[in-house]
């Protein structure tokens, strides 16, 4: 036998292994007060379709509880059988969370694999993760989800395991082994992902000295990205399906009226986000939640908007960062009813309308984020010799210099700075600041 390698072999361990270009049935069971929407199986079919899956049929049963056994009702797993044979599918996606032994009877009901929601978007993220840390994210959240449904999977413990120091020996079965490797494989991607996280933090604290943060939030699809490439003429990937990009990515945006901001977007959030990539997921989320405001981007057109802003409000509390300054933005204005639209914002009047695609009304998403960043700035008139050439490049750096005025021997800056750059406007000697709140016009 050859060596063994530990990474490769923990690789089959997962279930999730890609479903591309295979065909599938679309299966949802809802309880009360669940899945009320015109079509509940919607979003799975977007999922669906975001995997590389063909979609044949959709089955929906509502039901006031689960099947213990099998999670859907009898005489609908009968015509689900029917149908997966009819239709010659190979594989059934359930909108809903399965226990491990409610996918293995249903597998042998069935006699085809059966996925639940959260190994489809587990699926997709594997698919999608690009950056190492984004790969170690997925791997974690697939190892976590698929320990408790280990199979005999592995050609390469056929045979009892070998005893040894703190092992059980002879005797011991090859589910316990995979069992431990799995578990010692999580305890080194948390342990690398926490560093990856204690990285990040510095990061973004290093970078949020010197410049005011915005992060976009929002379901998947909402539009964050399209509106990064409009607002800062960047080319961020950009796809009309699920979770087309995964990592976060940074640019610059100069705020009219304001001065330069990083403006960030995020991985997409989605109704019941498995907690196992909420976990995984935190330090790609660090921007979120660092940022002095979050602007949350909702797609106005969906017919399950009002659903879907509840649903990043409770990731955003999940995360612990809901109680942070939030912005909510309802695109793609243009493909909504004028009705509808006014309708949505009596209900959310502090929101701001705007089309990303089209670059409608962005002139006042842009006012309404310098008025809330505001809040933490001041806008100040500084007066300095013409001979510190330093000072106006320090101010343009921390903030924006609005006017300036120069004479023989002295130079005025109109500018909006940062409460925080107050403590090095103290340490230049000669200058004399006016607007500092509550306090006469100071001389330093």
């Amino acid at each position: 036998m050859g060596a063994f390698d530990v990474s490769a072999e923990l690789d089959q361990l997962s279930r999730t292994g890609t479903v591309f270009k295979e065909s599938a049935i679309l299966a949802g069971v809802y309880l009360d007060g669940q899945g009320t929407v015109t079509d509940p199986l919607d979003e799975l079919t977007g999922l669906a379709e975001a995997a590389g899956v063909q979609v044949l049929d959709k089955i929906v049963q509502r039901r006031r509880k689960p099947e213990v056994a099998t999670y859907i009702g009898t005489g609908k797993l009968d015509e689900l059988k029917t149908v997966v044979d009819a239709r010659d599918a190979d594989l059934v996606i359930f909108d809903n969370d399965l226990a491990p032994s409610q996918t293995k009877n249903l597998e042998e009901v069935l006699n085809v694999r059966v996925l639940d929601r959260t190994e489809l978007i587990l699926d997709i993220f594997a698919s999608r993760a690009r950056t190492s840390e984004a790969r170690l994210a997925v791997e974690l959240a697939q190892l976590e989800y698929s320990l408790p449904r280990l199979k005999r999977m592995w050609s390469h413990l056929e045979r009892q395991g070998v005893g040894g120091v703190g092992l059980r020996g002879p005797g011991e079965k090859q589910l316990e082994v995979d069992r431990r490797l799995a578990q010692k494989r999580i305890l080194d991607l948390k342990k690398n992902l926490k560093e990856i996280h204690v990285r990040r933090q510095r990061e973004v604290s290093s970078r949020k000295n010197s410049s005011r943060t915005v992060s976009l939030v929002g379901y998947t699809n909402a539009g964050k990205s399209t509106l990064l490439n409009r607002l800062t003429d960047s080319d961020v990937y950009v796809k009309d399906q699920l979770f087309a990009t995964l990592d976060t990515r940074t640019r610059r945006w100069h705020l009219p009226n304001w001065g330069p901001v990083l403006l960030s977007d995020t991985v997409g959030f989605i109704r019941d986000l498995p907690h196992h990539l909420v976990a995984s997921f935190r330090a790609t989320l660090e921007e979120a939640n660092q940022a002095d405001l979050l602007l949350h981007i909702a797609d106005a057109s969906s017919v399950d908007v009002h659903e879907q802003i509840d649903a990043v409000y409770q990731v955003l509390t999940a995360l612990g960062i809901r109680e942070k300054d939030t912005l909510l933005v309802l695109n793609k204005m243009d493909a909504v009813d004028s009705d509808v639209l006014t309708m949505l914002l009596q209900k959310y009047p502090n929101a701001a309308a705007i089309s990303a695609k089209s670059g409608l009304r962005l002139e006042t998403l842009a006012v309404k984020v310098s008025d809330a960043l505001s809040k933490e700035f001041l806008d100040l008139t500084i007066t300095a010799s013409v001979s510190n050439g330093s000072l106006a490049a320090m101010l343009a750096k921390e903030g924006e210099i609005l006017s300036k005025q120069y004479t023989d021997e002295t130079a005025v800056f109109h500018c909006r700075l940062p409460r925080y750059a107050l403590g090095r406007l103290q340490r230049i000697p000669g200058i004399t600041v006016h607007g500092l709140p509550e306090r006469e016009p100071e001389k330093w």
